[in-house]
């Protein structure tokens, strides 16, 4: 007997481990789930806990009781996962991965159960057990590194209609590709069929890596230019490059070398050319463009422009590089002229001008929830060759389009316009996407101008600067939903076959509107839902806010418990009570004393990437990121205490921030889970095609894996095509595909713009936040993709790199 006993003991071990195993399983998810009980969530984790625990115990003792329980745990996980997360692959893969895992262990340990039991022989059923849950595990981690459509591909994506000669694209003139923000070109050199054939043409370094303390902010985000056989490029600290079209080789350099403390970078430039003709607007009675004439003489016929983030607007030679004679002072206009106190970085440009007819136009990044007393957010209109001022829009005094007499300034604290602007030549009209005023989350002290401004779009005069219409996309912005993108052009069609110039714009609150270009009505149903308040005292709430219901919403769903995810059970668990404790009332829900969830967050959303449109087969493609905010306004005495900096970490929500002027600081972040992960189910960004015929989806796919990022700042090194927060645009071409290169991973890829499906990807050296461009070279007949590669915001890894693709040269 005595050695039996010493043989049985060796085997016993493993049942031991297991045992334990479920044991501390059972223990996280029993104390957890019991506390998500109490607060109105699910018992489910409480009770599986407990069956984990007695499983466990069971199983450490030898019973083969403890088997017959955990199987009867893994029926009751898998059935509740169904329940509670339908088929989706990574909701589900979430909830019952690591139980299937554990149920494989349990199943290969049951033979020696019985042994330890008694029984000398094992069911011959236990194989086949232990090969099905093989197989799902098998199945489950293959899926893992596949895409997972949200809406899967309908058949009714765009088909492909070759290049009419006539209308071929001659030059990348504007930031959006055309001034109204298009981001399509009619090129089909480089198609669905041949775009496996594409490789490295050129590749050129800036010499500006975007770097800068603490990371506060320096990044690569341009759009470069292509006027004729030049490329023209700038850099975070605002350097302006011409370089060959075909080759890549460097041809002038105009070094800016501006700096700011936080908020280094250049997301695109403007072109001017005095010698060609000036398009005449075509609606009745117009305002005409001025005309302006280059002095005899003088440089820049060609002029390349910029916004500085050090406020400058600067003109160079596009053929040169040099300063543009009779520019400003020097080739250079202070825009910090007229706007009292703007210490760097209160005031920065981080958006191009954008060129109407012959008024350079410019706005500017006001910095978000730093105090109460902040530069105002006035829209001005330069003369392209003098650089004088011809008109300001001061949001606080909107009839006065003058510069202040000496010792005023424009309206202090006024809603801004940061982001790119579209302009429409027959209409002699500007659009601009505005910011809210500050503080961006505290309105108790808005004005009447602030509330009506506000995160709208504005249209106003070329050439005057007066208002023609304004639209606005929240009410009494808390949130800091401000209009983040370029409005981008297209005709919409209307029911009775007609078709009106329109545009479209997205929100960061997951919102496309479609506007009338000429009265700035939607042209789609938008409600106005009711809304609850908060309980800040004089905030005067709206009771209503705008949701654009005839259009698709973009990740802009109202989250509920089963939303929420993590890539284990127990991070699920602590991601579900950290849902449970905070107040949600949806997309619209205020900021208050208690802790609440904004989803989206101020990130978005949709962000300054915008959108691409296809004006050929009438569909746009959209870009965006999925990740919740969770917000806490803290009453403190900090009306005399320093104002925050202005920097990167006040706008992505990272810590405490004092408001000053106001009787609160605010407390914001992320809502993460304890491995770093977005909170809410997958994706986290996707790429999502849509008909405006019918203003429905053709298709969603998830885009960017964790290749290149993952839990606690670790690269995971797998490339499963999760879906990743965007931050850059997308290009869409009459190849019939669509380019993105703005995630966390560090890939250019082209999507079949019928399907959705990935049809072709090119590694980068570092991640990327530019949008992707494409031309035609006059010289040489060859099509080349460009793409920006500076880094992805999330990672360390930094360059300098602008890479183009082509197909092999002919032989």
């Amino acid at each position: 007997m005595t050695n039996r006993t010493d043989n049985a003991a060796p085997r016993r071990w493993p049942l031991v481990l297991i045992g334990l195993l479920a044991i501390a399983m059972g223990l996280f998810l029993t104390i957890g789930g019991a506390y998500l009980a109490s607060l109105h969530g699910s018992s489910y984790f409480a009770l599986a806990g407990l069956g984990l625990i007695v499983s466990g115990a069971l199983i450490a003792r030898g019973k083969t009781a403890g088997a017959w329980l955990f199987a009867l745990v893994l029926a009751a996980t898998i059935l509740w996962a169904v329940l509670d997360a339908g088929l989706n692959f990574w909701p589900l893969v979430s909830r019952v991965f690591a139980f299937v895992v554990l149920g494989l262990l349990v199943t290969l340990a049951y033979p020696l159960l019985r042994r330890q039991s008694g029984a000398r022989a094992s069911p011959a059923g236990t194989g086949v057990v232990a090969a099905v849950l093989v197989v799902t595990i098998v199945a489950g981690f293959v899926g893992m590194f596949m895409p997972h459509a949200t809406v899967t591909a309908n058949g009714a994506g765009p088909g492909l209609t070759p290049v009419n000669p006539a209308e071929q694209q001659k030059d990348w003139q504007h930031y959006g590709n055309t001034s109204g923000g298009s981001r399509f070109a009619a090129l089909d050199q480089i198609n669905r069929g041949n775009i496996g054939q594409l490789q490295v043409a050129w590749t050129y370094h800036t010499g500006d890596v975007p770097v800068s303390p603490a990371g506060n902010g320096a990044e690569d985000q341009q759009t470069p230019l292509q006027i004729g056989d030049k490329v023209f490029l700038c850099t975070p600290h605002n350097n302006i490059i011409a370089i060959d079209a075909d080759t890549g080789k460097e041809i002038w350099k105009r070094k800016i070398n501006a700096k700011s403390s936080v908020w280094m970078r250049c997301r695109g430039l403007a072109y001017f050319d005095a010698s060609a003709p000036i398009a005449p607007p075509t609606v009745a009675n117009p305002t005409p463009v001025t005309a302006v004439a280059v002095a005899p003489g003088a440089n820049c016929t060609r002029r390349v422009l910029l916004n500085s983030i050090d406020a400058k607007l600067i003109a160079v030679d596009a053929d040169t590089g040099a300063f543009c004679q009779g520019f400003g002072t020097d080739g250079r206009v202070d825009l910090t002229a007229g706007l009292g106190a703007a210490p760097d970085p209160q005031y920065v440009l981080t958006s191009p001008p954008i060129m109407a007819g012959t008024t350079v136009v410019v706005g500017g990044r006001v910095a978000d929830n730093v105090q109460e007393d902040m530069p105002g957010g006035v829209i001005r209109g330069f003369d392209v060759i003098t650089g004088q001022m011809r008109w300001a829009f001061d949001p606080g005094n909107p009839e006065d389009k003058n510069a202040p007499a000496d010792g005023k300034s424009y309206t202090r604290s006024t809603p801004n316009s940061w982001a790119p602007m579209s302009y429409d030549p027959a209409m002699n009209t500007v659009f601009l996407p505005m910011g809210s005023p500050s503080t961006d989350i505290w309105g108790v002290k808005r004005t009447a101008m602030d509330h009506k401004y506000g995160a709208s779009v504005l249209a106003v005069d070329a050439t005057t600067g007066h208002e023609k219409w304004v639209y606005q996309t929240v009410h009494n912005d808390l949130w800091d939903f401000d209009l983040p993108m370029q409005p981008s052009f297209i005709d919409f069609q209307k029911p009775d076959g007609s078709k009106v110039p329109a545009m479209v714009i997205g929100t960061k609150a997951g919102q496309l509107f479609v506007l009338d270009r000429a009265t700035g009505q939607p042209l789609t149903e938008v409600k106005e839902v009711p809304v609850k308040p908060s309980d800040i005292p004089g905030e005067p709430y709206s009771p209503t806010q705008p949701r654009s219901v005839g259009m698709p919403q973009i990740g802009a769903q109202t989250l509920t418990e089963s939303d929420m995810w993590g890539a284990t059970p127990f991070d699920q668990l602590l991601c579900r009570i950290a849902f449970r404790k905070m107040r949600y009332e949806g997309l619209y829900t205020a900021p208050g004393t208690d802790v609440s969830l904004s989803f989206p967050g101020s990130l978005g959303g949709m962000n300054w990437g915008g959108i691409s449109t296809d004006p050929v087969h009438g569909f746009i493609f959209v870009n965006d990121m999925r990740l919740g905010l969770w917000i806490q306004m803290m009453p403190s005495q900090n009306r005399d205490q320093p104002a925050a900096s202005g920097g990167e970490a006040v706008n992505t929500g990272m810590g405490a921030v004092p408001l000053k002027g106001t009787p609160y600081a605010v407390n914001k972040n992320r809502f993460l889970s304890a491995l770093g992960i977005p909170c809410q189910a997958p994706p986290f960004g996707t790429l999502t095609a849509v008909d405006m015929k019918t203003r429905q989806i053709a298709w969603q796919v998830p885009v960017g894996t964790v290749q290149d990022t993952g839990p606690f700042g670790i690269k995971m090194h797998l490339p499963m095509p999760i879906g990743m927060p965007t931050l850059g645009g997308t290009l869409s071409t009459q190849g019939g595909l669509v380019f993105i290169a703005g995630t966390q991973d560090y890939y250019l890829r082209a999507f079949d713009s019928a399907t959705g499906a990935e049809a072709w990807k090119a590694r980068l050296p570092v991640g990327s936040q530019g949008g992707p461009m494409t031309y035609r070279s006059p010289r040489t007949g060859r099509q080349y993709v460009v793409i920006s590669a500076g880094g992805a915001r999330q990672s360390e890894d930094r360059g300098d790199y602008v890479i183009a693709y082509a197909l092999p040269e002919s032989k």
